[in-house]
């Protein structure tokens, strides 16, 4: 007679799985969209999807959700999660699906924060096929338009398929008064004067120590250009005071600058980490603290690191979770961080305690623990099993991860992992269909700050008075198990 007791496999399981074959939540659209969406670099190949079809299941998911739901999405993307494509997608199908709503109108107009984004917007409302633009998404451009000055509008006058007088004329804009009507007469004719930029002067042949002195000096380079010029800064000679005094400083939308980009900028020019060490986390210096143990958990896992943000990135989303864990260990009384990954051999983990380190030198450590440790996705059970022996007990678990969990399914009895926190975070940095779907956990999407202060928010570290509009917590989804 054939043996009947055997294991349950994920066979035997009917319901969502991870691409690693765990048992995945059950979400509806709403959710499953939220969760393709907050970390999405738009169109960017991911370790087991490709950008093509997180875009596609994106379009689709977007048709299935309430007008109020993808309108608050896409600004959430853009204004709390920093991300710039992915919102105009959104705001693309707002207008293919609620055509006739004011809604479209007023989230194009809020979620376009740059000059260039009125002709990318159009760009990717045009991308399968050109055709004329509804009257909602004409307001919602013209209103747009009226918020950038000559200087910006003439700073993103690029050249390209869609140039931003294609807009103007497209959308009708009347201008807000006759100064603004002079500024886009000089638009149309190719007249706006020529914006005083680090790009600007460089193809002119300008002396690049003196150009860049000179923008730092008058306040004039914005801070992500800040960062992303480090490398050329320090070639050219620019005073190195002056550079970090610049960085420090963070001024010029660096509230907007994803924490990950330090990294990358100290990967580029580590004459200035120090600098950059201290402006990652100068957010959180003087903000309340987790009270009592926090632990943290980061997934170093093959998927996790063996795939780039973007084809003109070497970030990968192992040092997007790193430089999270970094900020986050700014904000608590008692940190206890670990590193993990999965066996494709043994299918077991491999769990690791990270040196007691801060900032930089924290991202560096646990990254360099990817190596020796990655693998397969995160086998969360047998991480808390591993760490609640060792911790016992915590007032705070964080898992930073892109939920590709490893543990097989069970119909019949689930493998729950164990939160043993009095408060349990599963924060995700991935953008895949099917996340881990057991246990006690509070599950946000996305990779910005805003994150760790909703984290304090919910702890109790932190008061709602005290939170910036984007730590509030309407605007994080709570979906526990």
């Amino acid at each position: 007679m054939a043996k009947l007791n055997v294991p349950i496999t994920a066979d035997t399981y009917d319901g969502p799985l991870t691409h690693e074959g765990a048992q995945a939540r059950r979400l509806g659209a709403a959710e499953t969209l939220r969760r393709s969406v907050m970390a999405c670099l738009l169109w960017e190949d991911q370790f087991y999807e490709d950008g093509e079809g997180i875009a596609e299941r994106i379009s689709e998911l977007a048709s299935k959700v309430p007008i109020a739901t993808l309108a608050s999405l896409a600004i959430e993307a853009r204004e709390q999660m920093h991300l710039r494509h992915v919102p105009l997608l959104l705001c693309k199908l707002l207008a293919k699906h609620h055509a006739g709503s004011h809604s479209v109108g007023d989230t194009i107009r809020r979620v376009i924060q740059r000059a260039d984004e009125l002709a990318e917007f159009l760009t990717i409302y045009w991308r399968e096929k050109r055709c004329p633009l509804s009257a909602q998404v004409k307001r919602g451009l013209a209103s747009a338009f009226t918020k950038f000055n000559a200087y910006e509008l003439a700073k993103y006058n690029r050249p390209g398929a869609v140039k931003l007088r294609d807009v103007l004329f497209l959308c009708h804009a009347k201008p807000k008064d006759k100064a603004q009507e002079a500024t886009w007469k000089q638009l149309i004719e190719g007249k706006l004067p020529t914006p005083d930029t680090w790009e600007v002067e460089l193809s002119a042949g300008k002396d690049k120590r003196e150009t860049f002195t000179r923008l730092l000096q008058e306040g004039k380079l914005g801070y992500l250009a800040l960062l992303r010029n480090l490398r050329n800064m320090e070639t050219a000679g620019v005073d190195h005071a002056l550079v970090s005094q610049a960085i420090l400083a963070r001024k010029g939308s660096a509230d907007r600058v994803l924490p990950f980009r330090f990294i990358a900028a100290a990967k580029a020019a580590p004459c200035f980490e120090d600098a950059l060490d201290q402006a990652m986390t100068a957010n959180l210096a003087q903000a309340p603290r987790l009270p009592g143990k926090t632990v943290v958990i980061i997934d170093v896992s093959g998927s996790m690191y063996n795939t780039k943000l973007s084809d003109k990135s070497d970030m990968d989303r192992a040092l997007a979770a790193c430089s999270l864990g970094a900020i986050l260990r700014e904000a608590c009384e008692q940190p206890v961080i670990y590193a993990t990954a999965g066996d494709d051999g043994t299918r077991i983990h491999k769990t690791a305690l990270v040196p007691a380190r801060r900032g930089m030198a924290l991202v560096d450590a646990i990254y360099q623990m990817c190596n020796p440790l990655g693998g397969g996705g995160i086998f969360l059970k047998q991480v808390m099993d591993f760490v609640l022996e060792r911790e016992r007990e915590a007032n705070q678990i964080v898992v930073i991860t892109d939920e590709q969990d490893c543990g097989i399914a069970d119909k019949d009895n689930p493998t729950l992992a164990r939160a043993f926190g009095e408060t349990n975070f599963l924060i995700n940095v991935g953008s895949y269909n099917n996340g881990i779907g057991y246990g006690k956990w509070v599950h946000i999407d996305g990779w910005s700050e805003a994150i760790v202060r909703f984290i304090q928010y919910a702890c109790g570290a932190t008061s709602a008075r005290a939170l910036p509009p984007t730590g509030s917590r309407n605007r994080f989804t709570f979906i526990t198990a």
